[in-house]
């Protein structure tokens, strides 16, 4: 598809998505590449933009990641940001120094009144510093429009040659304006007109897969999952009944997760095409069993998966394509995008089934982020309880269950979840209904687990000695860091009495306030 874009050329920035993100919400398409990448492929892409990101380095010293003076010299606009910034200083002959103080979090920035970036905006405002090393003069050509009372130099611009720098991070949500700023430097500084919206995404790349696949048949692992449901009705769209889902219900879902998902893609619902719903539920569990440790559950169901799909796929026979659910975080998370360090291995970026027969692989959600694949959906007519279903881990219940899998602990964690999920919805939906938008306490992902101990309990003026359940709330932006949700008191309560009341071999509810790090948003 031909685009404008906008490039982010990553020196290994932990925030290196949101920037892209950012970009692409004021409709401007946005890649992220790592600071390694050609000149020569830069030009060949021709740009309409440039970021340069943050890093853990100093930009003076000489094994630090830099790039040459002549990307400062395309006459593309150039925003660094951080690290981004003080390399170009360095590069320009400015001056980078490492001072006695750092400064991190929020601070507040005084603006001056030519700065473009910072155009129609308050004088000041409180940004995200995370830095050590300043710049303690700017180069040659280049004036300060922005300071705070420990960094004098918080932003510089030429207009002349469409450079610009900020010491701090407008692409987090903690700085007030960021948004804009990055909306002001890829719509006004760089022109770009903001042509990326998800309704021209979908017709195109139905048009894309309709030349691609011809009269070819393509085959999907269907999990019922955000991704993989978006790009099954995508395909359907597409090529309808050329494509083959394939649905593993491995018994680790949500409570009617699995009936959801047929009743979408199934027989007499709104997609035609071939769906397969293998119930593997009894397989799972007799694979499962005696086993504690959560690699190695996590490697057994994600084989087994392997298997089965390999199983149905012979049953099915030749096919000339198969389809994966990657989206852009898998590959610059897989160590394929950026220049970040590798966060993890994701099973579809690589690790592949060998002995499927097929002649090519086909991502039609590659260049997507998460809230982007969901407004895809929405645009393909999905039902939001699809569209908007919470992160859930590949090996589904089994890493929700702390020690041995069985039939009768997942039923136990399937109902205990449900009801939480339920009492927290209603809540949060009888707020709005009242005040006309969401709590603020509102979780971005909630869920329940089964620890693995047991305790004495009284029910009935009987003893008990059944498990304790776990309840699991968390706010975040990235899914990099996440801060326990403060969900009132009152909802809790309610949630744990029906738990108590409702769910047989369940004595106690444990609520987790962990924040991530030092802990994960799941539990093993």
């Amino acid at each position: 598809m031909t685009r404008e874009r906008v490039i982010v050329i990553d020196f290994g920035g932990q925030y290196n998505q949101l920037v892209a993100r950012r970009v692409r919400e004021c409709n401007v398409y946005c890649e992220i590449y790592s600071y390694k990448i050609d000149i020569e492929k830069i030009k060949e892409m021709n740009p309409k933009g440039i970021i340069l990101t943050g890093g853990p380095n100093s930009a003076y010293q000489e094994d630090s990641p830099s790039y040459q003076k002549e990307l400062f010299e395309l006459g593309i606009p150039v925003l660094g940001i951080c690290y981004g910034a003080q390399l170009m200083m360095h590069k320009l002959g400015g001056k980078v120094i490492t001072p006695e103080v750092g400064e991190y979090g929020k601070t507040e920035i005084h603006f001056e009144q030519n700065g473009v970036l910072f155009k129609d905006l308050p004088d000041t405002a409180i940004c995200w510093m995370s830095h050590f090393d300043r710049i303690l003069e700017a180069a040659p050509g280049f004036e300060v429009v922005a300071h705070t009372a420990d960094c004098p130099i918080a932003a510089t611009q030429n207009v002349e040659k469409n450079l610009y720098t900020v010491q701090f991070h407008p692409e987090v949500l903690h700085t007030q304006n960021g948004t804009q700023m990055i909306y002001n430097f890829v719509r006004k500084i760089c022109g770009c007109e903001g042509s990326w919206r998800m309704d021209s995404f979908v017709e195109n790349t139905i048009e894309e897969i309709r030349t691609k696949v011809g009269d070819g048949k393509v085959l999907l692992a269907l999990s019922g999952g955000v991704d993989s449901s978006v790009l099954a009705a995508l395909l359907a769209k597409a090529i309808g009944p050329q494509l083959t889902c394939v649905f593993v219900d491995h018994g680790l879902l949500r409570k009617n997760e699995g009936d959801e998902v047929e009743s979408v893609f199934g027989k007499g619902g709104a997609f035609d095409i071939n769906f397969v719903r293998v119930n593997a539920q009894k397989r799972y569990y007799e694979k499962l069993a005696g086993v504690t440790e959560p690699e190695s559950k996590r490697k057994m169901i994600g084989e087994e998966f392997i298997r089965i799909f390999e199983e149905e796929a012979k049953k099915i026979g030749a096919v000339d394509f198969l389809a994966q659910g990657t989206i852009y975080p898998d590959v610059v998370e897989s160590g394929l995008g950026g220049e970040s360090a590798v966060i993890k291995s994701h099973h579809n970026v690589g690790g592949l089934p060998e002995h499927v027969d097929f002649k090519e692989i086909i991502e039609p959600l590659r260049d997507l982020f998460k809230d982007e694949v969901r407004k895809v959906g929405l645009e393909l007519g999905l039902p939001e309880y699809l569209v908007f279903r919470q992160p859930f881990p590949g090996p589904g219940l089994g890493i929700r269950i702390i020690g041995e899998v069985t039939a009768e602990k997942v039923g136990i964690v399937q109902d205990v979840d449900f009801i939480y999920r339920d009492e927290v919805d209603k809540a949060a939906a009888d707020y709005k209904k009242e005040h006309g938008c969401d709590p603020a306490w509102k979780p971005n992902q909630y869920f329940a687990a089964l620890t693995n101990m047991r305790s004495v309990g009284v029910m009935g003026d009987e003893r008990t000695y059944d498990y304790a359940v776990a309840l699991r709330a968390v706010n975040t932006v990235d899914f990099m860091t996440a801060e326990a949700s403060e969900i009132p008191f009152a909802v809790l309560q309610k949630a744990m009495s029906r738990i108590i009341n409702e769910v047989k071999g369940v004595n106690r509810v444990f609520y987790d306030l962990t924040s991530k790090p030092p802990g994960t948003v799941e539990f093993e």
